[in-house]
């Protein structure tokens, strides 16, 4: 056990102090740059008072940005993205736990595998995938034959066709599989006593009566906890809404603030940059801070 004494406390807290200024000095020049007219912008040495422009600024932004759509578009996606993973992640959990199938453990570990591919590896699969969500279906009917045996006796080619370039779906669908949500379930799931999956089957309860009654109820904090990773997540996601977005009415705020920015050799109004890149923040810090007891909980309660 560690010692407490009073000189460990100023180190530990002068150690803890520094890294915090260190963090956060970038984030308060952002803040401050946020607030300068166009004209101070040039100024040697950088100004580090705020100024008085920091609400035109982000009016300017919001407008010129078109952020009502983008926001709007994030606002949905991280929500879409939260929910679909905490569901999937819950009930694969509770399969992978309660219920005795073989290729349990295989299927654990294929899983977990996962962790080791990001979206990055398996982008170009994953487009392809929702460029035409039947090609699994097109390609097994192809392989069994059916398309020709359809074609020969009813004349009809079939093109099963679904595109989800440019929709919510194709935006959601290929990032709600977690591997960490669900290996966060399942180490939850096996820290609850046998007793009372027993009881409720003494009590006549089937398996999602208990899900729904007994296991939801007792992963509150875990929820909560994975609801604020994926949330922050999907709010910032930048590659993969620019690979399935070609136009303007589904981009998200990630992606507006890139086409706020000036180009390269541009001067540019970077104020006005900066004040819509505390727009992008501001939501995923909320979240943050508002659900921080309950996250520090769910992960705590995890590890037991």
């Amino acid at each position: 056990m560690i010692e407490n004494t009073r000189v460990l406390n100023i180190v530990t807290h002068a150690i803890l102090i520094a890294a915090l200024l260190v963090m956060c000095f970038p984030l308060y020049v952002l803040a401050v740059t946020a607030t300068l007219p166009y004209e101070r912008l040039g100024e040697v040495p950088k100004p580090l008072v705020p100024d008085t422009h920091l609400t035109a600024n982000i009016r300017e932004a919001w407008v010129r940005g078109n952020f009502g759509i983008y926001f709007l578009n994030s606002l949905v996606t991280a929500t879409l993205i939260t929910l679909g993973k905490i569901a999937l992640a819950t009930i694969t959990a509770f399969a992978l736990v309660y219920f005795r199938f073989p290729g349990r453990t295989l299927a654990f570990w294929a899983i977990f595998i996962t962790l080791m591919l990001p979206l990055e590896v398996r982008i170009v699969p994953t487009y392809e995938v929702v460029a035409n969500a039947l090609l699994p279906a097109q390609q097994i009917l192809e392989w069994t034959g059916m398309t020709w045996l359809i074609g020969a006796l009813s004349g009809v080619e079939v093109a099963l066709q679904w595109n989800m370039i440019n929709s919510y779906w194709g935006l959601t669908l290929p990032l709600i599989a977690t591997a960490t949500g669900t290996f966060l379930f399942r180490q939850f799931y096996l820290t609850v006593p046998d007793e009372l999956a027993e009881a409720a089957k003494l009590d006549g309860a089937g398996p999602m009566r208990f899900f729904l009654d007994v296991l939801l109820p007792l992963s509150r904090t875990n929820i909560a906890a994975l609801a604020v990773i994926m949330f922050v997540a999907g709010w910032n996601q930048y590659l993969w809404p620019l690979l399935v977005t070609t136009g303007p009415d589904y981009r998200t705020l990630t992606l507006g603030l890139t086409f706020l920015a000036p180009d390269a050799d541009a001067v540019g109004d970077w104020n006005v940059t900066l004040a819509g890149a505390l727009i992008v923040m501001l939501p995923p810090v909320l979240v943050v801070v508002l659900a921080q007891r309950w996250f520090v909980k769910g992960l705590v309660n995890a590890e037991k």
